[in-house]
């Protein structure tokens, strides 16, 4: 006995353990996960009534599956999840090349162990961790490192024919006998390659280079694949398709709130450095930015909008307030509108275009993303833009704050300003914080929501908006249009 643990197979048997077939032994911990009411996947947010359900079943029915899902669905966290299903430890034959079982050893040497030493046979105990590997399909997959190869040189210094079975270097996939193996993006793997997986799948064992080598495998198959590489650049050979019984749709978040909820546990946000504040409106603006993009004819829906989008947005934001705290000496420090145009490197290098969409260029589709994200916004906490907004009968909220800039009055703001800078900017524009005073709890908050007025005039054509560097502008439209025609060559005899 090793810390408690049965060392040889007959302290094993004397102590009963008992060893599973893997399906048997994840089917029987999921239920009574399910029985305890814990969770399945932790972290994994939204797929409550749809994901996981088919995962459950799947298991329960001893099925391998795939997850078919565009990418940043959390496909491969579930499946690495899958891991927590394992009992802690199993007992393996010391020495082993494939985790073999004491009690029913497959591999060659395991056998010939047990049938030297008997009862004496030594053991180990393999952890959970241990008994889960995976692997991203490239086209320069081979065989060998999947199924094995046989291996020359140990035939020849043991002097044995290619025939047995102890000249064989195992690939991954039975070295991970006993446990759980995943393949990542399976349409990437060549045809040739699927091929040698259906033995795997339907009769358990690996045949290797046409010798009369028949291994049987006790494993979970588990794969990922995107749907635009499963019907185009790649596809799953039908046989293989066949033998995986079960196959799952994932998803994106349906709706902004379960999204926030996601990007708060995944972006690093908690920093050693100066006090950063981001009020849950600024988050639900971020997340809408994907959103958008997920429904935008300007970018390639076949290919996704991960929510690494948003992740990555909300990271730089905070390294955007930052930067702001330090060059100011302010703290704590709040996000403004203008800090949004700062997270254009985490939408423009993970969102992908249509022909449309590149003729205009990443950083206008992607500005015009962050625009219709704060349209959106705008419209839940604001009142409706009616076409006589700024006409001489608009008698609404808006008619001082437009009426103020048809009267050449301008508004610059930059997310380098100091907060008071900042705010008397805002303050400027009559009735403009009057409109906002309960949209917020703190001051900060406030000029925020100000901020949001201007711009959701200006998504409404109300209001024209110039981007230079680090500043934005709102202006009076007519005339800045007139002004941007006039410097272009154009309209000499409007300006007249």
């Amino acid at each position: 006995m090793t810390g408690g643990r049965p060392s040889t197979l007959g302290a094993l048997k004397a102590t009963g353990v008992v060893t599973r077939p893997i399906k048997l032994e994840v089917r029987e911990n999921l239920i009574a996960r399910l029985s305890s009411g814990d969770p399945l996947f932790p972290g994994v947010v939204g797929y409550e009534r749809t994901v996981v359900p088919g995962i459950v079943n799947a298991l329960l029915a001893q099925h391998d599956f795939i997850l078919l899902g565009l990418r940043g669905q959390a496909k491969t966290r579930i499946l690495r999840a899958l891991v927590t299903l394992l009992d802690d430890e199993i007992p393996v034959v010391a020495g082993s090349e494939l985790n073999d079982d004491p009690y029913r050893p497959t591999s060659a040497r395991a056998r010939r162990i047990v049938e030297e030493a008997g009862d004496d046979t030594p053991v180990e105990w393999l952890p959970r961790e241990a008994r889960y590997n995976e692997k991203l399909a490239t086209p320069d997959v081979t065989i060998a490192d999947l199924i094995g190869d046989v291996d020359p040189i140990k035939a020849a210094t043991r002097r044995l024919t290619y025939a047995d079975p102890e000249v064989i270097h195992f690939g991954i996939v039975p070295r991970t006998n006993r446990g759980i193996f995943a393949i990542n993006e399976l349409p990437d793997l060549a045809p040739r390659i699927q091929v040698g997986l259906l033995n795997i799948l339907e009769e358990r064992d690996i045949q290797i280079r046409g010798f009369p080598i028949r291994i049987p495998l006790d494993i979970l198959m588990v794969f990922s694949a995107n749907p635009e590489d499963y019907t185009s650049r790649g596809n799953i050979i039908t046989p293989l398709k066949d033998r995986i019984s079960s196959q799952i749709l994932t998803h994106y978040p349906v709706d902004a709130a379960t999204a926030v909820t996601i990007t708060r546990q995944e972006a690093w946000r908690e920093r050693v450095g100066p006090r950063v504040e981001i009020p849950e409106e600024v988050e639900l603006i971020i997340e809408e930015i994907a959103f958008a993009a997920r429904e935008s004819e300007l970018v390639d829906q076949s290919s996704g909008v991960s929510a690494r989008v948003p992740i990555a947005a909300l990271e730089l934001l905070v390294s955007n307030l930052e930067r702001r705290a330090l060059s100011t000496g302010e703290q704590p420090v709040y996000p403004r509108l203008v800090d949004i145009h700062m997270l254009l490197p985490a939408i423009t290098g993970k969102v992908e275009m249509v022909y449309e969409g590149e003729q205009k260029g990443a950083e206008v589709v992607a500005l015009s993303l962050i625009g219709a994200a704060v349209k959106k916004r705008f419209a839940a906490a604001f009142p409706a833009i009616g076409r006589e907004v700024g006409s001489p009968e608009d008698k609404g909220p808006f008619a001082p704050i437009v009426a103020w800039f048809a009267a050449g009055n301008s508004v610059t703001l930059s997310d380098e300003q100091r907060f008071a800078d900042y705010e008397a900017e805002l303050a400027r524009v009559p009735g403009l914080m009057k409109l906002v005073e309960k949209h917020g709890r703190t001051k900060q908050e406030r000029a925020f929501a100000a901020e949001m007025v201007l711009e959701g005039l200006h998504q409404h054509l109300k209001l024209a908006r110039e981007d230079l560097d680090s500043t934005v502008s709102y202006k009076e439209m007519v005339k800045f249009q007139l002004m941007r025609r006039v410097a272009r060559g154009e309209g000499q005899s409007d300006a007249n």
